[in-house]
């Protein structure tokens, strides 16, 4: 088993080495394009605004049912034009129905996804400290809140390489020419067992590349653990959206010593359908195929970070209804397979967004 680690390490160290020139490579060509001048700081006095998502939904995992409400709050603080402070928290209950039919019953869980400080050094470059979301992949950063993400159901691989992490990070995008623009982010996170400020000693980053054109977004990212068995992860992600047609296409893979595996999903809205418009452009199909493959890890382990222990295949359909702005009522269904049982989980909920300004909005 050792020979077997070390052929999957060395080529990653030599990855890493790679990646970070490439990322050195970002950092300083953002420098050079800061030297183009900012625009003129608009006349609109920026205010603390309240915004995030609440939301309530019955999943029911092989015939056990759960109400899971929660609440995710989001608050910005802008300190002049550059600098900017931000945090998010959840609260989700997770309360289940005992066997004897009891009342439900069950914990609210309580977290700190980020709190940081941004400061905006150029349009290149945007320097963060404090907790941020651990930039791997997309899911994490882009996808996870419930008002966002098409299936509520997160990814089998959703824990691989995510989280929040406690440090510094480094982050901007520039044109590369007309056709290709690039974004980035690189980071540095400390050991923390602060209680809702946990993470690991890592360090690592993520590259993407846009096309404005056929709007497709392809990207590479890559960790490194400095502490325990300091094992490397690295995953690839891909969006597109056809402008001909309402779809969103996504996918991801990672590979960690936890696990590796892939998800596909495609999320079509329904304005081209000759009839009933009024309803179909309100509604939203989802599907999306999944794998994932049970790394180096036991089964508590697996409990903990919220990973199957085994081998598994999963594949997901869901609907979505737009019912106003910030409103929306979302239904799936799942079926798992792998050598535990196979399983059906049905999500049946709503989703609401919110947001308000906490100062008066005007010039200066």
């Amino acid at each position: 088993m050792d020979h077997i680690v070390r052929s999957f390490e060395y080529p990653l160290g030599r990855a890493c080495v790679r990646f970070s020139w490439l990322v050195v490579f970002c950092l300083f060509s953002a420098l050079l394009n800061a030297q183009t001048p900012d625009p003129a700081p608009e006349s609109e006095r920026p205010v603390p605004i309240l915004t995030g998502n609440a939301g309530y939904f019955t999943d029911v995992n092989g015939g056990k049912s759960e109400l899971v409400p929660s609440i995710t709050p989001v608050l910005l603080v802008p300190l002049g034009d550059r600098w900017l402070v931000e945090s998010r928290a959840e609260f989700k209950g997770e309360f289940e129905r005992p066997d004897g039919g009891e009342p439900y019953g069950g914990k609210v869980e309580q977290a700190i996804a980020y709190l940081q400080v941004d400061y905006v050094a150029n349009r290149y470059l945007t320097v963060t400290a404090g907790r941020f979301l651990t930039p791997f992949g997309i899911y994490n950063e882009r996808l996870y809140p419930i008002w966002i993400r098409s299936l509520q159901p997160t990814p089998l691989i959703f824990p691989l390489g995510t989280g929040s992490s406690d440090g510094v990070m480094l982050r901007g995008g520039f044109s590369l020419n007309s056709r290709v623009n690039l974004n980035y982010a690189t980071y540095f996170s400390t050991l923390s067992t602060v209680n809702k400020f946990e993470s690991d000693r890592t360090a690592g980053g993520r590259l993407g590349f846009f096309l404005p054109g056929p709007r497709i977004e392809a990207g590479v990212s890559f960790q490194k653990q400095l502490q325990e068995g300091r094992s490397n992860a690295f995953g690839f992600h891909f969006a597109w959206q056809p402008v001909a047609l309402p779809l969103n296409l996504r996918s991801e893979y990672a590979r960690s010593h936890d696990g590796s595996g892939y998800w596909i999903e495609a999320a079509y809205r329904l304005t081209q359908v000759p009839f009933w418009q009024k309803a179909m452009r309100r509604t939203e199909v989802v599907g999306r195929g999944q794998q994932l493959f049970a790394g180096q890890i036991n089964e508590e382990q697996a409990q903990e970070y919220g990973l199957p222990d085994v081998n598994t295949r999963q594949g997901d359909f869901g609907l979505n209804y737009y019912i106003k702005d910030g409103l929306k009522a979302s239904a799936s269904y799942s079926r798992r397979f792998n050598s535990d049982g196979n399983m059906n989980l049905w999500t049946l909920g709503i989703a609401y967004r919110f947001a308000f300004p906490l100062g008066r909005v005007g010039p200066q």
